[in-house]
């Protein structure tokens, strides 16, 4: 018979919670009901009373160009460093699974970067592939200006999709590994009996075995993708050259706090949340019917 553990007292269980509770509040609740309320009012950038407005700030955002395309960059960033980690962390995973000398090692400096702070980060990218001193500087000493984030949009996105790519990759080798090393092996060693290579292997018998862990990873890799970047992109490409890395959430910043209006700043983030949501959505209701649980 199962057991289940009970409090007599319920002045025990609320105290137990509230921590976490008054955390949730603090941090999600009481913001989110703050922009939702500055979404539908004129917030002074000096103090002062709000006027409501309805929907007017809604309307300038989509009547906003420059909107739009940093929706569109984003989707592109989101969709690239999720590919880009998955595709790492499942290359990681497989050679530590197959217990190669010294993985031990390797599932421990894996998971670091992780560890890092999204502006730790982006520094270290953006001086790595400095143009003028980085490593690929030889690079353009041979082809002047091959590389050039600061002045080349795609070269800007690509720096910062290998910077995301770069972060994740230890927390999705983490469940790659762990979803590996839960298949039996003689499903693996029945498939190489047969002949089939390390490759072949992984693409018939072991991703769909871990397709639950895989498609777990993605709703992760994308809603942080959209929520987590704005270090990156802030230490690496401040949203240039040209704003084409100007992604939803920068956006967000340079117009709540640079350009303090922050009524259209809480329209914006109202706006991404509920993108989230509905991808998330599209997520669950689309791609999890290719997910084979048992």
């Amino acid at each position: 018979m199962e057991k289940r553990v009970t409090f007599s007292n319920t002045w025990l269980a609320a105290a137990l919670i509230l921590p976490q509770m008054l955390l949730v509040f603090v941090f999600f609740y009481w913001p989110t009901g703050e922009a939702l309320y500055w979404a539908f009012t004129l917030e002074p950038p000096f103090g002062g009373t709000n006027e409501w407005v309805g929907l007017y700030n809604f309307d300038n955002v989509f009547s906003d160009p420059k909107y739009w395309s940093s929706v569109r960059v984003s989707m592109i960033f989101a969709i690239a460093s999720t590919v880009l980690s998955l595709g790492i962390a499942m290359l990681l995973a497989l050679f530590v699974d197959r217990q190669l000398p010294g993985y031990q090692v390797y599932k421990f400096t894996f998971f670091l970067p992780y560890a890092l702070a999204a502006p730790a980060v982006g520094l270290a990218f953006r001086f790595i592939f400095s143009p003028d001193a980085g490593f690929l500087s030889a690079i353009n000493r041979v082809f002047p200006d091959l590389w050039n984030p600061a002045l080349d949009g795609f070269d800007a996105l690509l720096l910062i999709v290998m910077a995301q790519a770069w972060t994740m990759a230890g927390y999705n080798f983490i469940f790659f590994l762990a979803a590996l090393q839960s298949i039996p092996r003689n499903i693996s060693e029945a498939g190489a009996m047969d002949g089939a290579n390390v490759l072949r292997r992984m693409w018939d018998l072991q991703l769909p075995l871990i397709t639950p862990t895989l498609f777990f990873l993605i709703v992760i890799n994308i809603t942080d993708s959209f929520v987590n970047s704005f270090g990156i992109v802030d230490i690496t490409t401040a949203g240039g050259p040209a704003r084409a890395t100007d992604l939803m959430v920068y956006k967000i910043y340079t117009d709540g706090f640079e350009g303090k209006d922050y009524s259209l700043a809480a329209a914006q983030s109202i706006v991404l949340m509920l993108l989230i949501v509905a991808l998330t959505f599209i997520q669950f209701r689309y791609i999890e019917r290719r997910v084979h649980y048992s």
